[in-house]
């Protein structure tokens, strides 16, 4: 039998279940406003299951129609500025975003609601000019805009860092997964780890990302677990594909699923799909198909030629933890009193890293945040997508 040892620490304390953008930003925040905090997570964070544990993330404002998240995506872009001077090594490249058509844009469409929104709050965009960008063919996404006010993340490199914050501020870190919830009564007092340890809290927060729907099964109507297929392609010259003539972009990505980044040091350009996915457990995932592949090739044959025959240096499947709606779930559990929902992502939500843990700690500290509402606990209801989300496969 396993011996179970009990820790706990004095005052305000929170465990927080998953060291993933979600678990470590609301971790700081917490311990920066005088909360003890404990991180539980397999593994030392990052994990590289975890969805933030990537090479890669894009940073856009461009959310359609959907002045919020624009909004929000002002906010974050400013903290992302924030972070690179305050860091030793800047992770957060602004080299704007391109976002293409099929067609010509027409009102209603995303690319057409984005840049209207962006010119209406005194953005400039730059309209499509196919000479800046010589990797690109064209024919089928003749027009589109650049917006400056953008760019990517070295997202991985960022858990690293908000890993060595959170341990140089005092958040503990213990390796495990969490087993189950430990209660008190009628009120939620800590978790028991697959080691056997009881780590208690006055809140428990599970910031689980893909994990979460798991190890919180009555959520399983309003969370879930999708798989995305993600290939790194090695061209022949990536020159071509450096980010002053191919940025971050997206081609007709509401009806298609297509975004993509520049190529890294080491000449890798990752092509990545924003569709439904496929629902499955985190730890069940495989290999990208040769499916997609194929149709990933059909589609860099018309639209990137030079990538289209390049090998492929790396395939990975990016797990997201989907809501019904498409909108984060930040909220206490009405059902279960001292237990913090963080998760519900849903493919979207590493570039707002820099204001997720304020939002996070205001709702564990049921303090008013202006962006709080949208991410309330809810029950499902109308089913829907933030507006870049492809609906097909």
């Amino acid at each position: 039998m396993t011996k179970v040892q009990t820790r706990s620490q004095v005052g305000h304390r929170v465990v927080i279940v998953g060291g993933g953008v979600f678990g470590c930003t609301a971790a700081l925040t917490l311990q920066s406003r005088g909360w003890s905090v404990s991180i539980v997570n397999p593994g030392t964070p990052p994990h590289e299951d975890a969805s933030s544990t990537d090479v890669s993330k894009v940073v856009r404002m461009d959310y359609g129609s959907d002045i919020f998240y624009h909004e929000l995506g002002e906010i974050a872009i400013e903290g992302w500025k924030s972070w690179n001077r305050d860091w030793q090594q800047p992770l957060y490249h602004e080299d704007g975003f391109l976002i293409l058509s099929r067609g010509q844009m027409k009102l209603g469409g995303y690319e057409h609601e984005n840049r209207k929104v962006l010119e209406q709050r005194g953005y400039n965009t730059e309209r499509l000019t196919a000479n800046r960008y010589p990797a690109w063919d064209f024919s089928e996404y003749p027009d589109g805009y650049y917006n400056p006010h953008g760019g990517w993340v070295e997202s991985g490199r960022v858990m690293e860092r908000l890993v060595q914050l959170c341990k140089a501020s005092g958040v503990q870190f213990y390796s495990g997964q969490m087993d189950q919830l430990r209660s008190k009564g009628s009120r939620i007092s800590g978790v028991l780890t697959n080691n056997g340890d009881i780590i208690t809290g006055d809140i428990v927060v599970v910031a689980a990302g893909a994990w979460t729907p798991t190890l919180l099964p009555w959520l399983s109507g309003v969370l879930w677990s999708t798989g995305q297929p993600v290939l790194h392609f090695l061209p022949e010259n990536p020159d071509l594909f450096r980010a002053e003539h191919f940025p971050p972009w997206s081609a007709d990505i509401s009806n298609s699923g297509w975004y993509g980044f520049p190529a890294l040091a080491d000449g890798r350009v990752k092509v990545a799909h924003h569709g439904q996915g496929i629902r499955i457990h985190p730890e069940a995932r495989e290999t990208v198909d040769a499916n997609h592949e194929v149709r990933t090739r059909k589609f860099l044959n018309s639209a990137i030629p030079a990538l289209s025959d390049a090998p492929i240096a790396y395939r990975r499947t990016c797990m997201y933890c989907d809501t019904f709606d498409g909108n984060f779930l930040i909220g206490h559990d009405p059902d279960r009193e001292g237990l913090v929902v963080a998760a519900g992502g849903s493919g979207h939500a590493f570039k707002f890293a820099p204001v997720l843990g304020e939002i996070v700690a205001d709702t564990v500290e049921q303090q008013h945040n202006q962006w709080g509402s949208r991410f309330a606990w809810r029950e499902a209801r109308a089913f829907g997508n933030e507006e870049a989300r492809y609906t097909g496969q």
